[in-house]
Parts: C-alpha cells; structure tokens; sequence
C-alpha cells in the first residue's frame, strides 16, 4: 500500500467512523453500501471529465460502454 494514497485513507478514516458510531452492532450490506457511496460520484465525475462521452468515459474507468450505461441507468445519472 501506497503511504500517500489519500483516497485509500479517507476510505479508511470513514470507515473507522462507521464502525466507531455502530459500537457493539454488526454492520450489514458493507460491500454494497460502501460501493453505492464511492460508484456515483466516480461515475458523475468520469462522464463530466470525458464531457459525457459514454465511449470516453468508460475507457477512462476500464470497463465497456455497456457496463457503463448499465452503471449510470442503475444510478439514475441518464
């Protein structure tokens, strides 16, 4: 792991929080809330870089423009 990876260390701070406010109670659906959190607005500031170029955009994130229209329909961003 990186030292200066500052995405990695706000992940890891917030999470911290998280599980700090959760005190004694077991989290349920992490995966799919943390993903939820971080997906949206990677994907909101993929398709502003690539000025919402579908195409673009989904080489810019490595995956298909298929995968990337099913990501922006699912997050209601088209």
């Amino acid at each position: 792991m990186k030292k200066n990876n500052i995405l990695d260390e706000a992940v890891r701070s917030s999470l911290d929080s998280y599980f700090a406010d959760l005190g004694d109670t077991e989290p349920n659906d992490l995966y799919d809330m943390v993903i939820g959190c971080v997906e949206r607005p990677l994907l909101e500031v993929a398709m502003q870089r690539a000025n919402n170029n579908q195409s673009r955009a989904a080489l810019m994130l490595g995956v298909t423009r298929n995968t990337l229209r099913k990501k922006l329909l699912a997050h209601k961003l088209i």
